[in-house]
């Protein structure tokens, strides 16, 4: 977790450095990636590295709304590369967005992000955490484990699309998702106690803010009405986990620390 820090994106860089893009036109943009994601098939990981570079480089980087589009093909281009047996090609991209930027300006766009990330590609992303917790976490057995990992990554990409939780570690964010998954699975246990704790290396305290922003996204309560996340997670692959609804109010206690 000591690496998260230094390739953090900035978590108020709309407001200190963009002067054109909004924090909605952040998510209407994650959205349509995550469609893309899905046309090509790619991996999870690519999706998180794509939208950590998008926020790495409109941390430093004013830029007009008629590039928004353009840098997330060029990152989604980058995080493939790094991340996909088989990434797409330059071409592919430009089809994607119906040719409304050139092969050219794509690989301008593409080195411009490597410049301003110092080639530093590689970086922890919330799916990192997660995939480690939920594969490790000892109570799950009993569980359907598959519908845990499933809800956990739904409730992770939801978290992509809110710009305020740029203020949250992507541990932090991934140990809320658990917790949240494991609060929707089975709303009568407490989802946290001791060995979630040893874990995740959070108490449920720590995580009281990211899980509300989160809940609040998962019930639909803020943030945009975008629909590609839960369009995807309501497949059969996905067990239909967007379909499933955590209870409307956590109990305060579950948010007491029970490690002692």
């Amino acid at each position: 977790m000591q690496v998260e820090a230094p390739r953090r994106p900035a978590a108020d860089y709309i407001e200190a450095v963009q002067t054109d893009v909004t924090a909605n036109m952040r998510a209407i943009l994650i959205d349509w990636l995550v469609e893309v994601a899905e046309e090509y098939k790619l991996v999870a990981d690519t999706l998180y590295l794509t939208v950590s570079y998008v926020d790495r480089f409109l941390s430093a980087n004013p830029l007009g709304r008629n590039k928004l589009q353009l840098l997330g093909v060029a990152a989604m281009l980058i995080a493939s590369k790094y991340e996909e047996i088989s990434p797409p090609h330059v071409e592919d991209f430009c089809y994607i967005t119906d040719n409304t930027y050139t092969r050219q300006e794509l690989l301008t766009m593409e080195s411009d992000i490597l410049k301003l990330l110092n080639f530093e590609i590689g970086s922890p992303t919330i799916k990192t955490f997660l995939r480690r917790f939920t594969r490790s976490g000892p109570e799950d057995k009993k569980r359907s484990s598959l519908l845990l990992e499933f809800m956990g990554s739904y409730l992770a990409e939801l978290s992509l699309l809110d710009y305020s939780c740029l203020w949250f570690l992507p541990s932090v964010v991934a140990a809320s998702s658990l917790f949240l998954a494991r609060l929707t699975i089975g709303p009568d246990t407490n989802p946290w106690g001791k060995e979630m704790h040893k874990l995740t290396g959070y108490k449920a305290s720590e995580l009281k803010d990211c899980i509300i922003a989160i809940h609040d996204l998962q019930l639909s309560r803020k943030g945009p009405s975008l629909p590609a996340i839960r369009d995807k997670y309501k497949q059969h692959r996905f067990k239909c986990v967007s379909m499933l609804l955590p209870p409307v109010e956590i109990p305060a206690l579950y948010f007491q620390d029970l490690t002692e």
